[in-house]
């Protein structure tokens, strides 16, 4: 499944680095797309991975999710 995350907070390229260190750190996530000029993540991973998991990690990384699609 692919998800894309809106993600607000991020404001250089260290910050797309610790949002793509802390996607790919989930289990089940397979590919992290980060755009700092869209802000947001484009994900892949297995359908086990949840959108509460894909938040608390963009969370825990210091940044704000304002959404997740498909």
């Amino acid at each position: 499944m692919n998800k894309v995350i809106k993600i607000e907070g991020m404001s250089c390229e260290h910050c797309v680095g610790a949002v793509k260190k802390a996607l790919t750190s989930v289990d089940g996530v397979s590919s992290v797309e980060v755009s700092l000029e869209g802000n947001c993540a484009d994900v892949g991973a297995a359908e086990t991975v949840t959108d509460a998991m894909l938040r608390a990690a963009v969370e825990d990384a210091g940044y704000d999710v304002v959404g997740i699609s498909d």
